[in-house]
């Protein structure tokens, strides 16, 4: 009877601990009561136009090494190139799906998969770029179909997960178009969780530690990004001049990270991530920003806002579409991001490149989304 005692004891200090409330306070919703006069004290005196320098290829390079600065300490190099092994290969139709584990860093290994269309190449490639969704158990298993080496419990799982992308998986619907099609687990997904399991409410706390080791986990994530486009590109199925990115919600996220930071990318698309500080920091909506550390780096911000960096990668060709029911994007923030790149990609004479689309659909990656970023590949790639 004691020991039920003392158990009711800390559960109901624990309820009391949830429930506990001052009268006073600092933070609400997640964020600073002042979140306000912190986004007015944003000017981004890097962005293109905001700056001094007027030579659009002279601001790249000091704007992305800004960036780059702000991602703090990068993965070690491998000594020996991004070498990769082949675990397991199979033949789908119209393609061949392998599972392989490339060394990317000195200090670990990730694994990916690569599809590769039957015939003659050196064939087009994507780097395609899994999602968050709240939901870390599978990574690449989002992007392309598991392979039959892969446990019941991650096919199921990734069957289940394809609603989101309306019952398609996106990389092997582009490698039955012609495209090699490569995607990784990043940090904290699929192969690369943690050993307890996977639980969203430990990514923060992770991501805090890595901190203390002066490494920020969304920046790894980018830099994983650009070295397996490299691997891509080292490819001798591979056409090293046409490789894009692609991806979905923080997919699409990472595909226009990764179009502005890595020259390799010669075209990007990104669907249902674009938006402004201005509108996604603030209390204007009923749902305020908790993506967390999964696309901090620290002190950006107080130098350029999202579309200031996605327009390092002008003037590429890019498509962006964002959905005007999504909840997660205010409508007025994914305008005025659209806006600030058409304004850069027409200071260069490339706006012809830049698509920015509107569409009346939720947070989702549908059939008809898919198809469009196939056709701005076949038009640009």
């Amino acid at each position: 009877m004691k020991t039920i005692s003392v158990i009711a004891g800390l559960l109901l200090c624990s309820m009391n601990a949830l429930s506990q409330t001052r009268d006073k306070y600092e933070f609400m919703r997640n964020l600073p009561v002042y979140a306000d006069s912190l986004l007015a004290d944003l000017n981004y005196p890097l962005a293109w136009g905001h700056s001094d320098i007027r030579d659009f290829d002279e601001w790249r390079k000091m704007a992305r090494q800004k960036v780059f600065d702000c991602m703090l300490t990068p993965p070690p190099a491998p000594a020996h190139g991004y070498e990769a092994k082949v675990l397991y290969e199979e033949q789908r139709d119209g393609y061949k799906a392998r599972k392989i584990e490339i060394r990317l860093s000195r200090y670990y290994t990730v694994p990916a998969y690569v599809l590769i269309p039957d015939g003659k190449g050196p064939f087009p490639a994507v780097n395609a770029l899994h999602d968050h969704g709240a939901h870390l158990f599978i990574g690449k298993e989002k992007m392309i179909r598991p392979l039959a080496c892969e446990d019941s419990t991650v096919i199921k799982d990734a069957d289940e997960w394809l609603k989101g992308y309306e019952g398609q998986y996106f990389g092997d619907y582009l490698a039955k178009n012609g495209y090699v099609v490569f995607s990784a687990d990043a940090p904290m997904w699929g192969e690369r969780g943690q050993k307890e399991g996977a639980r969203r409410d430990r990514y923060d706390m992770i991501a805090g530690n890595m901190m203390m080791y002066g490494i920020d986990l969304s920046a790894w994530m980018t830099y994983d990004d650009i070295a397996g486009t490299e691997y891509l590109a080292q490819m001798p199925e591979v056409d090293a001049r046409r490789i894009g990115c692609t991806g979905w919600s923080m997919g699409a996220y990472r595909a226009w990270m990764l179009s502005a930071l890595s020259d390799r990318i010669k075209v990007g698309t990104a669907i249902c991530w674009m938006v402004t500080t201005d509108e996604q920091m603030s209390f204007k909506y009923s749902r305020t920003e908790n993506g967390g550390f999964a696309n901090c780096f620290p002190g950006l911000r107080r130098w350029l806002d999202y579309p200031h960096i996605a327009s390092l990668a002008c003037p590429k060709p890019m498509l962006f579409i964002n959905g005007s029911q999504d909840k997660l994007f205010p409508v007025a923030g994914v305008q005025k991001a659209f806006q600030t790149m058409h304004d850069t990609w027409k200071s260069q004479g490339a706006d012809a490149k830049l698509d920015t689309e509107l569409w009346d659909m939720p947070h989702s990656c549908n059939k008809k989304a898919q198809h469009r970023v196939l056709e701005f590949f076949r038009k640009h790639l």
